[in-house]
């Protein structure tokens, strides 16, 4: 996956660590609100303890991705402004940055959509909506916040299911009903132990802290899932479909457990 869709914290006003909110709970030690910097955060923008955050209690800090959406908003919309010397622009840029990283990970789906040969009969499609997200997160901040978010996720997402639908086609389960049957999405510690559960349209599901130990997912969709704390030690996740750095950070496996090529063996699940 492209760099610049990738987190660049050297290249940031670590805007992570201080526009968004998080409360108390197994991902953050204490309540931090929208705009109040993160009591580790360094006047150089670093991270104090980022070596040990795991360790701390800052799970939700590991697992974060803004798919290079900090690197644009600090580099390209405020063109290296720093916030910090301006508390009115700091707070513009603080409610810019979380619009350009959601458009930021519409781009990571659209640029893994590109290089599958399945949606090859899409690939004019699919480029002229990437070139079109693209272009919303390089208007200036007054634009950035005026923009319906929401309209245009609905504007790209029939493209999402229709490529999912053809990549995960030679696995999908046929048969009477197939079709009508309402999709399951709550499987909070499920046992999927040793399940063949290839091309498996897992999109929005909950899967937090299920078993998938030695299961089978290759070309799953895992658009929108939630793997906290879900084991995939021993699975295959081979040509998993959109599947996030984030996601997988969120998650514990092992050294068997087998990865796409785009995503990162997270350090904590040891070597």
């Amino acid at each position: 996956m492209e760099s610049d869709l990738k987190s660049d914290c050297l290249n940031c006003f670590g805007l992570c660590c201080v526009s968004l909110p998080f409360m108390k709970s197994s991902d953050f030690p204490y309540d931090k609100g929208s705009g109040e910097p993160c009591r580790h955060l360094c006047s150089d923008h670093r991270c104090s303890i980022h070596e040990s955050l795991r360790d701390k209690g800052f799970r939700g800090c590991v697992s974060y991705e803004c798919f290079g959406a900090g690197q644009k908003v600090s580099q390209v919309v405020y063109k290296g402004k720093d916030w910090r010397e301006d508390n009115r622009m700091a707070e513009e840029m603080f409610s810019v940055f979380p619009v350009v990283q959601q458009l930021h990970e519409m781009l990571f789906y659209l640029k893994q959509e590109l290089a599958l040969e399945e949606a090859k009969d899409f690939k004019l499609e699919i480029q002229a909506l990437y070139d079109l997200t693209y272009t919303l997160t390089i208007k200036a901040p007054e634009e950035i916040l005026a923009l319906d978010i929401e309209a245009h996720r609905n504007k790209i997402n029939p493209m999402f299911i229709e490529v999912s639908d053809i990549y995960r086609s030679q696995y999908r389960k046929k048969g009477k009903g197939s079709g009508t049957k309402k999709k399951r999405v709550d499987y909070i510690g499920e046992n999927f132990a040793n399940v063949d559960m290839k091309g498996h349209d897992l999109r929005g599901t909950f899967l937090i802290a299920a078993n998938l130990t030695n299961s089978d997912l290759r070309r799953a969709d895992f658009i929108g899932a939630d793997l906290r704390d879900a084991d995939l030690s021993g699975a295959n996740l081979a040509g998993a479909l959109f599947l996030t750095q984030s996601q997988i950070q969120s998650a514990k496996g092992d050294k068997t457990t087998v990865l796409p090529d785009y995503v990162e063996r997270p350090q904590h699940w040891g070597s």
